[in-house]
Order: C-alpha cells, then structure tokens, then sequence
C-alpha cells in the first residue's frame, strides 16, 4: 500500500491544473476573438465543417438550450461563415454548409492553434506528455467517479 500523498502537495497540483485550465480557455478565447468569433461560435464552425451538424444535439452535448444554439447559427449566418437550406431526403430538416468565407476563417483558426500547438507542446518531452496524459485520465475517471456518487 502507498502513502498517501500529503495535502500540501495535492493542493498544489490542484492549484496549477486550474491556473492550466484558466489559460487553455484564455488563450482559446484569444484565438477566437483574432479571428472575430466567439468561442461558441468557433465551436460550432467545428461541428458544421463535420457535416453532421445537428443544433439539437449539440445543445443537449454543450448542456445548451435550443434558443441558444439558433442565436449562434443566426450571428455565423449574419456574418456569411455557414448557409443553411433543406435536406434532400427530408425538406423538414436543416442542412448547414460552411461558405468559402467559413472554410477560410476556420482553416486559419486551425493553422493559429497548429503554431501555438508546435511552440508550447511539441518541444515536450514524450514521455512527459505520456505522463500528463495518463495522469489526466485517471484524474478525469476519478471525478467522473465521484461526481456519479456524490
């Protein structure tokens, strides 16, 4: 059996994966405004460029309300980023399509992200990211697991 690890010590680590967290969203809020989008928006851009869009399913993943995600696809329809118009096999059913202005603005967010990727990530050490990564799961499948007990 190990020790257990002394509360100064998880405190800390508790401390930097959250000061982590607060500069991920940060620096992801940053790309999107350079980019004149909201993070919401850039979100569904994403899930657009899929061609499996649906808004209803994507306000119950992003815990969302319907309303909300219509107000997003309306401002990208306003700023000419995606179009939208019947499926072929059933004309009750939205299809929605990035424009060549959509396709351009989200392939210049992906090349931003790719540079910031290659300056901060890339340099790591492998197996240090393999550790991060194993330790970020385990820690993801604790919460996960408590938070269905609590």
């Amino acid at each position: 059996m190990t020790a257990p690890v002394p509360t100064p010590l998880v405190h800390d680590a508790i401390a930097t994966l959250q000061r982590l967290t607060d500069l991920f969203r940060a620096r992801r809020a940053q790309l999107a405004a350079e980019a004149g989008l909201t993070e919401q928006q850039w979100d569904v851009l994403e899930r657009i460029a899929t061609e499996h869009f649906m808004p209803s399913m994507f306000a119950r993943h992003r815990d969302s309300s319907a309303a909300a995600v219509s107000r997003l696809i309306r401002q990208l329809l306003d700023k000419r980023l995606v179009t939208v118009q019947a499926r072929a096999h059933d004309a009750r059913q939205r299809q929605y399509v990035l424009t060549a202005k959509g396709r351009r603005k989200l392939d210049a967010l992906r090349a931003r992200r790719q540079t910031a990727i290659d300056a901060i990530w890339a340099p790591l050490e492998p197996r240090a990211l393999a550790t991060f990564a194993t330790v970020s799961n385990e820690l993801i499948r604790r919460i996960e697991a408590y938070a269905r007990r609590a």
